[in-house]
């Protein structure tokens, strides 16, 4: 066991460093189709290909490889694995701004994936240093951290952009998570724990017992559909804000800023989904949010114009928001608790296999036009929330449980 006093000084550490990582990802993140432009590529679908599968793969080979980094965490403690997994960013990230072909680009991409993952090892290092009964709080300011810095980040982004220029917003976002690595490396000490593991080999449990669970599948679909949605953005959003006549220096701001207000409306749906869920269902919850988001992205293409894209940006965040946390909140509730580590874990999977897969294949469609891809965006929506009313079946939801996002 370790100190009250260290314990809070962990906890510092996990959330400051999951803020400034967060926050560093998406500085340059969202402007990647204005650098790929730099580098030579002239053609928007080329662009947009590129972009998509740039975006697409790093949590695509996390997600494979995020179990052998949790159980070498579990042998040689997590702390080490974040503290790589920072410096292996800041190498990366710096590499990124001296890189002259869009393929060089894509493989620091594919290494960051080997390296990438340790949001959810900081969760789990905010449980451990705190005591039983302080658990929850730990494991949200730590949650929090991880919204908020995505949703700072490209407002953040554009304006360094606009100041030293794409290439040097990666060496900038480099030195954010030097700062990260190093006050973790001060201020974190690792607790010991005797039994660490032990629950997790003594348990045995199969992923059909998890599948089983009532809606469990239903919802391993919403979960991978919001997502989907969310990350086909990605890669069109700052060219379509180009191709509405916004000046040059302008895009990479403008852009942020849409951004940044769907991640602060999706972190204001997670509160809003929490509270509604006290009066209804999750089945209603989740039905009526995917009709919501899916009018708010099929207003990109109806009604072009850059404040369009800001209101329609809020409100597709609040409507994520607030039907993720009634996925997992509804998860939750179909399960013991001695099984949602299980459970939790390929609902994660299903996220990450949405974020993965999204870029890549709203790249491509928006070569043959954008608005496309807005448009079998509200589809998705729309044949989501068909499937949550014919399918799901109505049970109470507990308070919503945590989300885990992967850096």
């Amino acid at each position: 066991m370790i100190s009250p006093g260290q314990g809070s000084r962990n906890l510092t550490a996990l959330t400051a460093a999951s803020f400034i990582g967060f926050a560093g990802f998406t500085l340059v993140m969202p402007f990647l189709p204005l650098y790929i432009a730099q580098l030579g590529e002239r053609d928007f679908g080329s662009i947009a290909a590129w972009t998509g599968i740039s975006l697409g793969i790093t949590p695509a080979i996390t997600a494979l490889l995020a179990p052998v980094w949790g159980r070498l965490a579990d042998r040689v403690g997590r702390k080490f694995l974040v503290a790589r997994s920072l410096f292996s960013f800041i190498v990366i990230m710096a590499a990124m701004a001296y890189v002259a072909h869009p393929w060089q680009l894509l493989a620091l991409r594919i290494v960051q994936g080997l390296f990438a993952g340790y949001g959810a090892l900081c969760l789990a290092m905010a449980a451990d240093s705190a005591p039983s009964d302080r658990i929850a709080r730990s494991i949200g300011m730590v949650q929090t951290a991880q919204r908020l810095g995505p949703a700072l980040g490209p407002v953040v982004g554009g304006v360094v952009a606009g100041l030293v220029g794409l290439r040097n917003a990666f060496l900038v976002t480099a030195c954010f998570y030097a700062v990260a690595l190093a006050q973790l490396l001060v201020l974190y000490r690792e607790p010991r724990l005797a039994t660490h593991g032990t629950a997790a080999r003594q348990a045995r449990v199969t992923f059909r017992n998890v599948l089983a669970f009532e809606n469990f599948v239903v919802l391993m679909a919403v979960i991978f559909g919001f997502q989907f949605v969310d990350r086909s953005l990605g890669p069109v959003l700052p060219l379509y804000v180009a191709a509405l006549g916004v000046s040059p220096g302008r895009v990479a701001l403008l852009s942020g800023l849409v951004f940044s207000i769907l991640a602060c409306g999706a972190a204001f749906g997670h509160h809003l989904g929490a509270r509604m869920l006290r009066r209804r269902t999750a089945r209603a919850m989740i039905g009526r949010a995917a009709l919501i988001a899916a009018a708010a992205v099929a207003l990109f293409a109806i009604v072009p114009g850059p404040w369009t894209l800001a209101l329609a940006a809020a409100v597709f965040g609040v409507a994520v928001g607030s039907a993720m946390t009634s996925a997992y909140a509804a998860a939750a509730a179909t399960m013991p608790a001695e099984l949602r580590g299980t459970g939790f874990g390929l609902l994660t999977s299903a996220s990450l296999v949405g974020i993965a897969v999204s870029p890549m294949i709203s790249g491509f469609v928006a070569a043959t036009d954008m608005r496309i891809v807005f448009l079998a965006d509200a589809v998705i929506l729309c044949i989501v929330a068909l499937s949550v009313r014919h399918v799901m079946v109505d049970s109470p939801t507990p308070a919503a449980a945590p989300t885990i996002e992967e850096c």
